[in-house]
């Protein structure tokens, strides 16, 4: 069947979650084995790697796989750059959480955003608190601020730092 890939690494992660033509999000040290239908060889990429400009992968399986990460942390959680980096202006990370698991207080370091990709949590800055579930997309104030994950939580945090 075109378009199938074959990829087997040592994070467990699932090919089954993407489209054909997706790129992989892959970190850290892996042993990749990848061939495309006619047995040749290809490319994998990591996540950030953007220098062929769009790119497609799907949160939803990268939250899966960093939920198992999260469930074994000791403190409860598991986070990947998925964009950007402390080069860049733009960067998002996708976080798992367990349920009770806080990221804790800390600065707003520019223009904030929470995507609440699954499950629910609680952004608590001063006196004001705001709650999140699938799909809520929270501002993050320009304060000091704590993230409480109500239940096993994925997230997506886009920063833009500010000059």
């Amino acid at each position: 069947m075109e378009g199938v890939v074959r990829v087997e690494d040592r994070l467990g992660f699932d090919v089954d979650d993407h489209d054909p033509g997706d790129r992989l999000p892959l970190d850290g040290p892996l042993s990749v084995r990848a061939t495309d239908v006619h047995g040749g060889p290809l490319t994998v990429e990591r996540m950030g790697d953007h220098t062929s400009g769009m790119e497609k992968f799907s949160l939803e399986a990268r939250a899966r796989v960093l939920m198992k990460s999260a469930a074994t942390a000791p403190a409860g959680r598991a986070a990947a750059t998925v964009y950007g980096g402390h080069e860049h202006v733009l960067r998002q990370t996708l976080i798992a959480l367990t349920a009770g698991a806080t990221l804790s207080e800390h600065e707003n370091p520019g223009e904030a955003t929470l995507h609440v990709l699954g499950g629910r949590v609680r952004l608590v800055a001063d006196t004001a608190e705001w709650e999140g579930r699938d799909g809520d997309l929270i501002v993050v104030p320009q304060a000091r601020h704590t993230v409480h994950a109500v239940e096993d939580s994925a997230v997506l945090l886009t920063v833009a730092k500010l000059p």
